[in-house]
């Protein structure tokens, strides 16, 4: 049977072009993406105890800097890459809004992948949430010199919705029906997978036709701000101390924008041009998130093989 967790990626890859180069099979199931991400949520619940959620509110740290490096990282170096790249002004203020918006629920599936501390992942996007409110709207007017206005009640209830409720439906049914956990556990990784790669192949239909104007440059800086994210929120993470589990969590959670977000207050303040950023972002953080997820997902394997021999 086709382990649909160990060839991820390359799935990730193949749906993506698919989806691409043919966008209406997979554009109709707009609708579904809220109710798969919350099958996958749930799935996260199920690995999950209240432990786990009390190990990491008693040591807030990893939390902190998470939350930090968020809003400080994301948009400086959305600011950074425009500044360098001379963007056009409604892609600069589209590349700085999404720098600017708070962590996204993808990071919580990719860490889930990648073996992270998904405990972590899931109280780090609730924060930056919240504090998203606030620092959303003030970031854009600092690095950009415009104004936005974000649903604060709109945001809070859609995490809420996604997140927060499945995953603590997964953990009371792990907690008081532990045989119902045990009993599909070593399948959680499939089935999570494969509502993932129905979500990307989803997204990225939804956005091909924005993903064929976009040009060469601007594609560049989408991909170049979310990497470096990735690649400085582990690398700052690790020198600060935080354990290998800790720092790919907090990697995830940076490079990894409410993309979705961004591209609604794009549309909303500055028009379709300023929203191609976001777009795209949506499209290759889940493709880039997925790479590394597996990356690291084979490095833990790999040491337990080891281990084992």
């Amino acid at each position: 049977m086709l382990s649909v967790n160990r060839y991820f990626p390359f799935l990730a890859v193949i749906i993506s072009i698919a989806a691409w180069y043919d966008p209406q099979p997979l554009s109709n199931l707009k609708e579904a993406i809220v109710p798969f991400l919350t099958i996958v949520m749930f799935c996260m619940g199920l690995t999950l105890r209240w432990q786990d959620f009390r190990r990491v509110w008693n040591k807030p740290q990893p939390i902190a800097l998470g939350v930090l490096l968020q809003f400080i990282i994301m948009p400086l170096l959305a600011w950074a890459l425009v500044k360098i790249m001379a963007l056009p002004d409604d892609i600069a203020i589209g590349l700085i809004i999404v720098g600017a918006c708070a962590g996204g629920t993808s990071s919580n599936v990719m860490t889930f992948l990648a073996r992270g501390d998904v405990a972590l992942s899931v109280s780090m996007t609730l924060m930056s949430t919240l504090w998203g409110v606030i620092l959303t709207p003030w970031l854009v007017a600092f690095y950009a010199a415009a104004e936005v206005q974000v649903d604060t009640t709109g945001m809070i209830i859609s995490i809420g919705k996604i997140v927060v409720l499945p995953v603590l439906a997964g953990l009371l049914c792990n907690q008081f029906l532990p045989q119902v956990g045990r009993s599909i556990n070593s399948k959680l990784p499939d089935i999570a997978s494969a509502f993932i790669l129905a979500i990307i192949g989803i997204v990225v239909s939804l956005n091909a036709e924005e993903i064929q104007t976009l040009g060469m440059t601007t594609a560049i800086a989408v991909i170049l701000h979310n990497l470096l994210g990735l690649g400085l929120g582990y690398a700052i993470a690790r020198w600060n101390g935080h354990t290998e589990a800790e720092a790919r969590t907090i990697a995830l959670e940076v490079g990894m924008q409410n993309s979705g977000l961004g591209v609604a207050l794009a549309l909303k303040f500055y028009g379709p041009v300023a929203a191609l950023p976001g777009a795209l972002f949506s499209v290759w953080h889940n493709i880039s998130g997925s790479l590394l997820a597996a990356f690291w997902k084979w490095q833990i394997d790999r040491k337990i093989r080891k281990i084992r021999q």
